[in-house]
């Protein structure tokens, strides 16, 4: 007996293959819901970076400050509820130095 045509293009059963995809159109429409809101909010804030990487979301780039930063994880964790998401934001805070620069 053959069995060509009942696994999927992703190695298992069809319908856990079909599952896979929703859940993949899912997150591609919930991260892409987050970046619009990221960019349109108060922060207007298009230096982040959102990525689906498997079924975890990744999170690059640099923001101004670290209340930014946290303004921008809480959004997140409120778009992204239940799924696991690793952050690498940097911070490049522009303030004054705090002592004078010695030349030589």
């Amino acid at each position: 007996m053959s069995t060509h045509g009942s696994r999927g293009t992703g190695g298992g059963p069809p319908a856990e293959n079909a599952e896979n995809a929703e859940n993949t159109e899912n997150l591609d429409y919930r991260i892409a819901h987050l970046q619009d809101r990221l960019a349109s909010g108060e922060l207007g804030e298009l230096g982040v970076r959102v990525e689906a990487r498997g079924r975890t979301v990744l999170l690059t780039g640099t923001v101004s400050s670290a209340p930014c930063r946290d303004e921008i994880l809480r959004t997140v964790h409120e778009e992204l509820t239940g799924l696991p998401v690793h952050s690498d934001l940097v911070v490049s805070e522009a303030s004054s130095p705090d002592h004078a620069e010695e030349l030589s």
